[in-house]
């Protein structure tokens, strides 16, 4: 089984959703985790439209990276915000391949609830599409 980090700055939204949806497309191949370099507690509007997908994030915790840095062995990290791709750390023990996947973060957007919740969505539809394109160029 490989393991595989998702790494946002918060660990509120994209790599919450990224970790979540990996579980579910990955089946038994890979063990899915997720972290941020400044946790801040997973967003409502994640938990909110990971449901509307049947997935249930709601017992998902917000991490930092030192709850994994040195303590668990990665094969693959996965910068999901540029923030993340520019202030993570580069050499991480064990990981063999490292990947940036550049996303805007939904929790930064600003309008009506309604219209954040239109853009958490169409940002869960995005990684969902990378995720299973990433599984199929591994097969």
């Amino acid at each position: 089984m490989k393991r595989v980090l998702f790494l946002c700055t918060g660990n509120s939204a994209r790599s919450q959703m990224a970790e979540a949806l990996l579980r579910k497309y990955g089946g038994d191949q890979f063990e899915a985790h997720s972290a941020g370099l400044q946790p801040k507690g997973m967003n409502p509007l994640t938990v909110k439209v990971m449901q509307e997908v049947g997935i249930d994030v709601s017992s998902q915790k917000s991490k930092g990276v030192g709850e994994y840095l040195g303590k668990v062995l990665f094969q693959y990290l996965i910068t999901v915000c540029d923030d993340a791709d520019k202030n993570c750390p580069t050499v991480w023990p064990g990981v063999n391949k490292r990947e940036h996947w550049s996303f805007e973060d939904p929790a930064a957007f600003e309008g009506t609830e309604a219209e954040k919740l239109a853009k958490f969505r169409e940002i869960r539809d995005q990684i969902e599409v990378r995720i299973k394109e990433w599984l199929a160029s591994l097969q």
